[in-house]
Parts: C-alpha cells; sequence; structure tokens
C-alpha cells in the first residue's frame, strides 16, 4: 500500500508539474514555470536509496534520458519500468531543476524459503512450485503468485479447502526469510459420478472404465478419488475409446460438470452422454489411386471384418498397418482414409479404405519436452518416422499409443507445426513422467504352501533406459526362491525384446510331494513382433540343475532310497541332473488388460527340446487357449472359456524323470489337490506325473450387488474338467517289475464345480474357492476348499 501510495504521488506531482506549469528554482532563489509547451531537460539524473544495485543499472531502467527533454508520460513509463523489475519496494522521481533524483528502496535478499504445516506435498514438490528462491530479490507479486501455485498445488491433489499464507521475518541487514504458513485442510474428495443418457451401460460399469473414483471406505489408500480437471479430461477420452470399441459410432460427450459444495468440502461429477446407436461392420473394400499398390494383397491386413462389432481401435490399426506396408514399397507420402458408410435401417457400417498419394511434407524436427528422467532415445525409438522422412499423421498416433503402453508417463501428447516451409513439419512430443519404481513386501497364506512372504525391487525404467529389472527374494513354511529378472525392449536397437532370468527354488518335500527338489538356473529369450500388439514369438534358451534329495537321509543315490516310504519311480529321480533346453512359444493377445479382463483372447503354442547337453533328453509341447466376454455388463458380468493341454515325449531310449512329467490339481482342477490328479503308486501313494494332460475351464465373475464395489469383493462359479494320463513306461516298468501298480494310468476324465470370492484387497489379491469333484478315481487326491493370497505393503 505505501508503494502505491508513493507511486500515485509521483505522478500527480509530474502531472502538475508538466501540465499546469512547474516551479523551477534559479540561482537567486527565485522561481519561474515551466508551461506545457515547454518541456523540461534532465541535464543529469541521481540515483538515491540503492546499495546492492548500481546507479547504471537503476539509470538503463528509465526512459529520461540526460541532454534530452522529458514529459509527465515519461515519469510515468520509468515508474513502470522501475517496478517492473522487481528490484524495489518503493520508487519515487522528483524533478529538482536540471536534476532528476530517483530514490529507490531496495527490496529485501531472501536469506530462506520454507514451509510450515505441510504433510501431504513434501518441502521439495513445493519448493518447485515456487518462484521465489534463497539469495534472491523479494518480490511480493511474486509471493502473491507463489501462493497461488501452492493453492494449485493442493487441488491438484484433492484439497481444495488448502489455505496459505506468506510470512515475512527479518532478519536485518536488508535479508528476510519467506515463511509460507500451510492449512492444508481435508482431502475434497468425489462424492457421487452420475451419468445422464447412457442406456446400453449402467452407471457401475462406466464408473469402472473411467480413473476417478467416489469417495468410500478405501479413499485413505487411493487419489483417484480426488478432483483433477486433467483426469477428468482423461475420463472423457477413456469413454470414447470405451463406446467406440463397443460398436457405438456415434457416441459424444455432451458434457461434464464438477460441482464443489463448500461446505460438505466435496464435489458432484456428471457426465452426460449421447450413445448413439450400436453398429456392425458391413462390407469392408479397399480402394487405391495409386496403380502399383494392388487392393487385394493388403486385405490380410485388415483387423475389421463384416458382421464384426465396430471397433473404432480396430480401424486405426489397420490404417497404420496398410500405411506402414505402402510405404515400404516406396510410396512415403501415401496417405490411407478410412470412410464410413451408414446403414441406418440396419445398423452396419460399410468401410472403405482409400489409399492415396498424400501432399509432399516431410519431418523437419522432433522434439521432445518433459522427460526429466527418460533417455530422449527411448522416446525416440517408438516412432517409424524420423527427422527428414515423409511425414505421415498415422504413424504419429501408432506412436503416441506405443508410448501411452510403456507406462512410463502420465500422459502423453504429440502436437505439429509448421516448419521454417510449407513442406516442413516440427513434431513435438510432450510426456510428463510419473514414478515406475516398486519396493514391495508380501506376506499370504494359501492351502497349499502355508505362510509365504517375499520382498521384491522392480524398476520398469531402469536408469531412464526403458529396462526391465527385478530383484525378488521368497519363502514360506516348505520354500525359497530367489529371482532376478532383466528386459531390455529394445535388443541391439531393434523392436527384439530381450530378457535374462536367474533363479533358484527350493522346495522342501510336503502333502503332495513325497522328496526335496532344489533348481538353479537361467535363461535368455528373445520376443520378435509378428503383428505388432497382437501376435509374437518367444525364443529361448534355459538352463539349469536339478537336485531331488530323498528328505530323510538327503540321499540322492536310488541304491540308498528309502523304498519303503518312496515310490521306485520317485526314487529312480533322485539325482542330479543338468537339463540343457532350446524352445519357441506363439503367443496372440488381445485381452483389454492383463489383469481381469473382461473381453478379448489369449492363446499360446509352445515346445521345448531338452537335449542340447547335459543329461534330460524330451521334447515338450503346450498350448493354451483363454477367451472373455462380457455376457452382462451394466451388472458386470464377465464369462470366460479356458482349454490347455500338453504332452512331452523322451528322445531315442532314454528315461523320463518323475520331476520332468506333467502333474495336475488345483491349480488347474479345482476340487483336488497339487499332483491329486493322474497316474499314481498304489503303494506309496506318491504321484508319478504324466506324459500327457488337459484341462478346461468355464468361469463367470460377477460383483456382489449388494457390496459396494470399492470394497472389491467379486463372486465366482466354475466348472473344471481335466485329466493326466499315461506316465513314462519305463518308470511303469520299473513299479511293476517289483511287485507295484501304478493306478489311474489311463485317460479319464475328472470334473468339478463351485464357487468362490475374489478380492481385490489394498493389501494385493485373495482367492478362495469351494469345488465339489463331480467325477474322479478312487486314487485320487480331493481338496474342497482353496485359500490363496497375499498382502503389499
Amino acid at each position: 500500500m505505501q508503494r502505491l501510495q508513493k507511486y500515485i504521488q509521483a505522478v500527480l506531482m509530474a502531472v502538475a508539474m508538466f501540465t499546469a506549469g512547474a516551479a523551477l528554482p534559479h540561482g537567486n532563489g527565485s522561481f519561474s514555470f515551466v508551461t506545457p509547451a515547454e518541456a523540461a531537460v534532465a541535464r543529469t539524473i541521481q540515483v538515491n536509496g540503492n546499495t546492492r544495485v548500481e546507479d547504471e543499472t537503476v539509470i538503463s531502467y528509465l526512459t529520461i534520458v540526460p541532454g534530452r527533454s522529458y514529459s509527465a508520460y515519461d515519469v510515468d513509463e520509468s515508474l513502470k519500468a522501475l517496478y517492473a523489475t522487481g528490484l524495489f519496494a518503493t520508487v519515487d522521481i522528483t524533478p529538482r531543476g536540471s536534476v532528476v533524483v530517483v530514490t529507490v528502496t531496495e527490496n529485501p535478499i531472501i536469506n530462506r524459503v520454507s514451509f510450515e504445516g505441510n504433510r501431504k506435498i513434501n518441502d521439495e514438490a513445493l519448493g518447485t512450485a515456487v518462484r521465489s528462491q534463497p539469495r534472491a530479490m523479494l518480490s511480493r507479486a511474486k509471493v502473491q503468485a507463489d501462493v497461488q501455485n501452492i493453492l494449485e498445488s493442493y487441488r491438484r491433489s484433492g484439497r481444495y479447502g488448502a489455505s496459505v499464507e506468506p510470512k515475512i521475518i527479518d532478519r536485518g541487514q536488508n535479508r528476510v526469510d519467506l515463511v509460507f504458513e500451510i492449512n492444508e485442510g481435508a482431502k475434497t474428495g468425489v462424492e457421487r459420478i452420475s451419468f445422464i443418457g447412457n442406456k446400453a451401460f449402467s452407471d457401475g460399469r462406466l464408473r469402472e472404465v473411467i480413473r476417478t473414483r467416489e469417495s468410500g471406505l478405501l479413499s485413505w489408500l487411493r487419489s483417484s478419488d480426488t478432483y483433477d480437471p486433467d483426469r477428468l479430461a482423461a475420463d472423457e477420452e477413456l469413454l470414447r475409446q470405451y463406446y467406440n470399441k463397443k460398436g457405438y459410432a456415434d457416441f459424444r460427450i455432451v458434457s461434464v460438470s464438477a460441482d464443489l459444495d463448500r461446505e460438505q468440502n466435496i464435489f458432484y461429477v456428471t457426465f452426460t452422454v449421447d450413445e448413439g446407436e450400436k453398429y456392425k461392420i458391413g462390407d469392408v473394400e479397399i480402394v487405391s489411386t495409386i496403380s502399383d499398390v494392388d487392393p487385394d494383397e493388403l486385405r490380410r491386413l485388415l483387423r475389421t471384418r463384416s458382421g464384426q462389432t465396430f471397433n473404432a481401435l480396430r480401424i486405426e490399426q489397420t490404417v497404420e498397418d496398410i500405411t506402414l506396408r505402402v510405404s515400404e514399397e516406396g510410396y512415403a507420402f501415401a496417405r490411407v482414409r478410412p470412410r464410413g458408410a451408414r446403414d441406418y435401417d440396419n445398423n452396419t457400417i460399410s468401410l472403405i479404405y482409400y489409399i492415396e498419394e498424400g501432399s509432399r511434407a516431410y519431418v523437419e524436427r522432433i522434439n521432445i519436452i518433459g522427460n526429466d528422467r527418460t533417455r530422449e532415445y527411448v522416446i525416440r525409438r517408438e516412432f517409424d518416422i524420423a527427422e527428414g522422412d515423409a511425414f505421415n499423421r498415422a504413424l504419429l498416433d501408432k506412436a503416441e499409443r506405443r508410448l501411452k503402453n510403456l507406462g512410463f508417463f502420465e500422459r502423453v501428447a504429440i502436437t505439429t507445426q509448421q516448419g521454417s516451409s510449407p513442406d516442413r513439419v516440427v513434431v513435438n512430443v510432450r510426456v510428463e513422467e510419473k514414478p515406475t519404481g516398486e519396493i514391495s513386501f508380501g506376506v499370504g497364506y494359501s492351502t497349499v504352501d502355508g505362510i509365504v512372504g517375499d520382498i521384491s525391487i522392480t524398476e520398469k525404467n531402469f536408469l531412464g533406459r526403458g529396462q526391465f529389472v527385478k530383484i525378488a527374494v521368497g519363502g514360506g513354511t516348505d520354500t525359497q526362491s530367489y529371482e532376478f529378472r532383466f528386459v531390455e525392449p529394445f535388443f541391439m536397437g531393434r523392436r527384439i525384446a530381450m530378457d535374462l532370468d536367474l533363479y533358484r527354488r527350493v522346495d522342501d518335500a510336503n502333502d503332495y510331494r513325497s522328496f526335496d527338489q532344489e533348481t538353479t538356473g537361467g535363461a535368455i529369450g528373445f520376443t520378435l513382433p509378428l503383428r505388432e500388439d497382437e501376435l509374437t514369438v518367444r525364443l529361448f534358451y534355459n538352463l539349469f540343475q536339478e537336485q531331488n534329495t530323498d528328505p530323510d537321509d538327503q540321499s540322492t543315490n536310488i541304491n540308498n532310497c528309502n523304498t519303503s516310504k518312496l515310490s521306485l519311480a520317485v526314487c529312480d529321480s533322485l539325482g542330479t541332473y543338468l537339463t540343457s533346453l532350446v524352445g519357441y512359444e506363439f503367443r496372440y493377445n488381445t485381452l483389454d488388460r492383463f489383469l481381469d479382463p473382461t473381453d478379448g483372447i489369449y492363446a499360446s503354442f509352445g515346445q521345448e527340446f531338452a537335449g542340447v547337453g547335459g543329461d534330460s533328453y524330451y521334447i515338450k509341447t503346450e498350448a493354451e487357449a483363454r477367451a472373455y466376454k462380457e455376457i452382462l455388463a451394466d451388472y458386470g458380468l464377465v464369462g470366460s472359456l479356458a482349454v490347455r493341454g500338453g504332452n512331452i515325449m523322451a528322445i531315442g531310449d532314454e528315461r523320463l524323470r518323475v520331476s520332468d512329467q506333467f502333474m495336475l490339481g488345483g491349480t488347474l482342477v479345482r476340487g483336488f489337490e497339487n499332483q491329486g490328479i493322474g497316474p499314481r503308486d498304489a503303494r506309496t501313494e506318491d504321484a508319478i506325473g504324466g506324459r500327457f494332460y488337459f484341462a478346461a475351464t468355464a468361469e463367470s465373475v460377477f460383483p456382489f450387488p449388494i457390496i459396494p464395489k470399492e470394497i472389491g469383493l467379486s463372486g465366482a462359479v466354475f466348472a473344471d474338467a481335466g485329466s493326466l494320463w499315461d506316465a513314462d513306461s519305463d518308470l511303469v516298468n520299473l513299479v511293476e517289475n517289483n511287485g507295484g501298480v501304478i493306478d489311474s494310468n489311463d485317460f479319464a476324465l475328472r470334473a468339478s464345480v463351485g464357487a468362490g470370492i475374489r478380492w481385490q484387497s489394498p493389501f494385493g489379491p485373495i482367492r478362495a474357492d469351494f469345488a465339489y469333484p463331480l467325477v474322479k478315481e478312487d486314487s485320487d487326491q480331493t481338496q474342497i476348499f482353496r485359500l490363496s493370497g497375499g498382502t503389499r505393503f
């Protein structure tokens, strides 16, 4: 206020002097008046009051120049310029004859900037939000801006009731401490999320699509139940993507409102939507205006088929695939434009992909912004174009999706602007990084392994290089495990993922395994994309040493084996063996998410060939397929079907060991113990494994209708079936030639039905299943109740 008063006085004085006439002293003590027609001339400029700022620096900001005439306008502009520097608390400009006197009071120097009362946001985070810094001059305007920045930080963390009061503490010698006293207030939660205009999907289903959550019992564990305008904008895009993938091509968001109840400190969020009609795909055609491009040869790239539900993501991926293929054939500027023709009577959309020569434009520069930790090359390698290449928007969209899928960034935005000429394009890539490291401790209980615990350190973006590193140690009543895993997603600069695993596992004899087992080994693999986002192949090499021991005397010699307790087949497998194998695995994956998928297919087929050195010689083949689909989307009912099978064959005259063969039990066919199904020594009841197995499951998962969804409880009903048969003939002969009997060695179907409870608890997933075997063999070992789970903290 004092500075404003002085500023007004100076302006009024200048105006009075140069509009009404200023009294200028003469040497004899008399005065004369200068009228507006007679401009004053500053012969010299005198600076008073400054201690740190040089006279020349002050004079450099003035519009008054020695030796030249000046007016009230010049005084006014000089005052503004000096105040704008932020160096001075007060400024006074007074003409004294031919001398213009500039009197200033310098702003104090900030000795220290501190924050008090903050618990939810640490000092380091708040320090980046303020512009006032130690050893800089104090500016009251800057302090007020800092207050608003701090309040904005708290609003983004969901605390709209926060208040900030700046305090200035005088430390003498024109130095001060700047203290921001903060009252954080309570978290401003989202009390209710409502949808207006939705008919195809319920409010509850759409709440699961978006990231914003309603406040509830678990609010203390998460921050997604606070109002964040950026997250709300991302939620709009998530809703569009969800509806567009479900066939609603005309879906639009009419409005989004967030109403704050200041008395209760809560938000009410409302999405108003227009769903439109649901469409299926009609005819699909490819039309090319480029004579050398044959549309028929490109049809195999189509991800949209007639009769399928309209899916905007599949159209986008098809455009990208065709664009890349045509550019590889020498048409770098080709553009693929999808066009849809709606048949409103039949609710179908016929698609035509037009391929044409696009305008010639080149990528002049790609700017990467916001990557404080992630190396720039990690971002650039996700682009199929580089500086100097032909510009293509479809390839930029593909790169944006890849960057989002990395999981390194909170937000990714790719924009373009014209470069140095009309045919040059500058690409700006803005990213906002998020934490990618995790230290987790776990403890849990299962009916199989008893109490188990683990500790792991995981980093998804190691040193900002995009590499994955995990170190884990675990243990329980009967088991200990150690693991190191490293993944380089771009091996040798190519889109080939290289993974390296080192592991050790110690398993003591228990209720379902009659011998001790120690396994130490390592593996290296290379994963190549055959069709991005869907089909991959992994080639791998695995080397491990396995030691099987009699638990009574720790003997690894069959001659010392306790045959009164152990099957001869188990005794034959005791010892230390080195296994060296190579293999491959094809994977097809269209699941909408890895954990708790609601739609899509996962399938795999792989083989292992043991005998590249070592003591084991076999060929193992396994295949798996799983399909998920929402049965009643409004109620969250998801159905799934799964089938899995395998075969292992010894090479030449070699014998398979018990530990080489497949085991089957409660993990695939519930209602049975681990290793509870299949060939078994009738005398000792030891499972000896089998060379063939298959398992199938039909399951429906649903949320409990009364319990709030935020609790994370859901139920499941299921039916399982499977079989394990045909143990290695040498093992069977060994037992039978010594008077023993092998039970259940032939194919025999087992089946069970049951129900279960799933709890996505704040401490990790917990699962309890009750299963009743409908079909079983007399020698099978059953288990009605099965509990598994763990905790993370």
